[in-house]
């Protein structure tokens, strides 16, 4: 998320109650999770596994739980609880209406059809020539571009599903981010794609999704990809370009897939693939997995 305007590290200092460390005019531009994050912005730690990590990301400012040695040019804001903290931030520079108010700017461009059963949320940007089916719905802050195809019941920019446990319950890392659906992109009935949580979760130009697809949040899809019916694919995410996923492939968070990939029918990714074709419940190489299968097979 970035700020409508440059903020003042001692102005994020009394918002939070967080000790800072640093020049109180620093300027901080915005917030990010650690997958996306970039200079200017926050962001948020609250175990040592990952403090080297957010200390030497892009990050200008480290929302952090312990005081640690501050690397040059950074800044640092010591909380007792980062991540109650990152949500007041998000919430305090970004209004979550749940539908429950209409404030609406809707930008539409010429010759889109929207169904009446539509349900749009606040400041939704829709090009032009697009067709959007019954029971559509898109959350604030949704981006679609020209010649886009939403079939029925599917949803736009949901909640990600990003929690942290405690004693007693789950609780939501409030998502601020938005939806990016770009040129010539079709998405069928009922597929879910999750709002960023501090940024956007895009879909690339001309790629196709069929039915009853989940993408998780902050994931990118690259250009003119072919999704098929019932995959599932984390948060944060990056699947390059014209990459083909079959049926029912589930994609675990983080990963990387190069340009040019296939994956077939209820194929297993745990980890980054370079181009190639990949099955098996852990993706391994087809013709890998063809030889293993043979193999297995006069063993008998």
């Amino acid at each position: 998320m970035t700020f409508a305007q440059p903020q003042k590290l001692s102005e994020l200092a009394e918002l939070t109650g967080a000790r800072m460390i640093g020049d109180a005019d620093f300027p901080v531009l915005g917030t990010n999770e650690i997958h996306r994050v970039k200079s200017g912005d926050v962001v948020f730690v609250n175990h040592p596994k990952y403090y080297d990590r957010a200390l030497q990301s892009a990050a200008t400012v480290i929302l952090i739980d312990k005081e640690v040695e501050c690397p040059p040019g950074k800044a640092l804001l010591i909380s007792e609880d980062p991540f109650e903290a990152f949500n007041k931030i998000n919430l305090h520079f970004t209004k979550i209406t749940h539908f429950g108010e209409t404030l609406h700017e809707l930008e539409v461009g010429d010759n889109t059809q929207i169904h009446p059963s539509a349900v749009i949320g606040n400041n939704v940007k829709i090009g032009s020539n697009c067709i959007i089916y019954p029971n559509v719905v898109i959350g604030d802050r949704t981006e679609i571009g020209d010649n886009v195809i939403i079939q029925s019941n599917t949803v736009l920019g949901g909640d990600a599903f990003y929690y942290r446990k405690t004693e007693h319950r789950f609780e939501r890392l409030v998502s601020v981010g938005n939806v990016v659906i770009e040129n010539n992109v079709e998405i069928g009935n009922g597929c879910t794609i999750d709002r960023g949580v501090t940024d956007s979760t895009i879909i690339g130009e001309g790629s196709v999704l069929d039915n009853q697809i989940q993408i998780g949040h902050d994931t990118i899809i690259g250009k003119k990809c072919l999704i098929a019916s019932q995959t599932g694919i984390a948060g944060c995410c990056i699947i390059e370009n014209e990459v083909t996923i079959w049926g029912q492939v589930g994609m675990a968070s983080g990963v990387r897939i190069e340009s040019g990939t296939v994956l077939l029918a209820k194929c297993g990714v745990n980890r980054d693939l370079k181009k190639g074709t990949y099955f098996g419940p852990i993706a391994e190489e087809f013709k890998q997995y063809l030889r293993k299968e043979v193999k297995l097979k006069n063993l008998k």
